[in-house]
C-alpha cells in the first residue's frame, strides 16, 4: 500500500462512484478500478461493494478513509514544510473546524505578526485533527470538545452556554428566555455527526435528559450563513449555537437554566514555535494583556 493507492482510495470513497472519481484524477476508468482491486488485494479485504448506482464503501472502507487522509495530509505537509524551510518561511498550519468561535483567528493573527510567524488557516472537522496533530499533519487545531486529546496539549479559548438561535420573525425571537419545555414539537438544525462526534452526541443526549427530543434533525453544514438562510424558511425550526453565532435575520436566546455548553481549544504537539505563539496570544490570566483578555 503506498501514498498513489490512498489517494485513489480516497478519491472513489469521496465520490462513491467510479466514473467520477477517475475524472478527479485525471485516470482512466478502468486504470483506476484495477488500482483499487490491487489495493483490496493488498489488504485482504474488500473495500467497496459495485452497484449499478456506484460504489458502496464496506465497514473496512469506512475505517480506513480517516486513517487514509490523515496520512495524506500528513504527506502533503512535509512537502509544504520542506519547502517552506527551503524559502526561509516560518509557517503555522492550523487547522479549523466549522462554527469556531469568531475571535480566536484574529487574536492568532495578531499574535503569529508580533513573532514574524505565517499562519496558513485549514478548513477541518474536529474529527480529523488530532489524528492530523499527533503525525505532524497540523501544527494546531482549533477543535471542539469533547475530542479525542491524548498525546496532545491543549488551552481552552472558548467556553459558552448554548442557546436557541431562531429567525427574528419567528415566535420565540421576543422572549427574553426558554425552556426546553418551550421546544416542544420544534425541529432541530444541527451538523453532520461526522465532523464532531463528540459534541454532536453530547448536546443531543443533554436535549433529552432535559426532556425535549426534537421532531426531526436536520444535520446541515456547519456554517452560520446556511443555518440563518434554512433558519428563515421554518416556522418550527430551532438551532442551538452560543450567542455569537447570531448573524442578520436570525435571534438568539437564552436557554433558562443550565444549557449545554460549547467548549473550543487550541491543541497542540507542543513544539516550541507553537507554544510561543499560545503564550502571546492567551497569555495567563495573572500576566492578561488587553489581547489576552478578549480572547477569553
Amino acid at each position: 500500500m503506498d501514498l498513489r493507492q490512498l489517494r485513489y482510495f480516497r478519491a472513489v470513497a469521496e465520490e462513491r462512484h467510479l466514473t467520477r472519481a477517475a475524472e478527479r484524477l485525471g485516470l482512466r476508468g478502468t486504470s483506476l478500478s484495477q488500482q483499487i482491486l490491487a489495493l483490496e488485494r493488498d489488504l485482504g479485504v474488500e473495500l467497496f461493494r459495485r452497484t449499478t448506482g456506484g460504489m458502496v464503501p464496506t465497514a473496512a472502507a469506512m475505517a480506513l478513509l480517516p486513517r487514509a487522509v490523515a496520512l495524506l495530509e500528513a504527506a502533503d505537509q512535509a512537502a509544504r514544510v520542506a519547502r517552506d524551510a527551503a524559502a526561509g518561511r516560518r509557517v503555522l498550519r492550523v487547522g479549523v473546524t466549522p462554527g469556531s468561535p469568531p475571535h480566536v483567528i484574529p487574536v492568532l493573527w495578531e499574535a503569529a505578526r508580533d513573532l514574524d510567524i505565517e499562519p496558513e488557516f485549514l478548513d477541518l472537522p474536529t474529527s480529523s485533527q488530532a489524528e492530523l496533530l499527533r503525525m505532524s499533519g497540523l501544527d494546531l487545531g482549533l477543535m471542539v470538545l469533547p475530542a479525542d486529546l491524548a498525546g496532545l496539549d491543549a488551552t481552552l479559548v472558548s467556553d459558552e452556554p448554548l442557546g436557541v438561535l431562531v429567525a427574528d420573525s419567528h415566535p420565540l425571537a421576543c422572549r427574553s428566555s426558554v425552556t426546553f419545555a418551550d421546544l416542544e414539537g420544534m425541529e432541530l438544525l444541527w451538523f453532520r455527526r461526522d465532523l464532531a462526534p463528540g459534541y454532536h452526541d453530547e448536546v443531543l443526549d443533554a436535549c433529552r435528559t432535559a426532556g425535549w427530543v426534537p421532531e426531526r434533525v436536520r444535520e446541515r453544514p456547519a456554517r452560520e450563513g446556511l443555518f440563518a438562510a434554512e433558519l428563515r424558511y421554518g416556522r418550527d425550526l430551532v438551532a442551538l449555537r452560543p450567542a455569537w453565532a447570531a448573524i442578520k435575520g436570525t435571534a438568539w436566546v437564552p436557554l433558562a437554566g443550565e444549557p449545554p455548553r460549547v467548549r473550543h481549544v487550541l491543541a497542540h504537539g507542543g513544539t516550541a514555535l507553537v507554544s510561543d505563539l499560545l503564550r502571546q496570544a492567551f497569555p495567563p490570566r495573572s500576566e492578561a494583556s488587553p489581547r489576552g483578555q478578549r480572547a477569553r
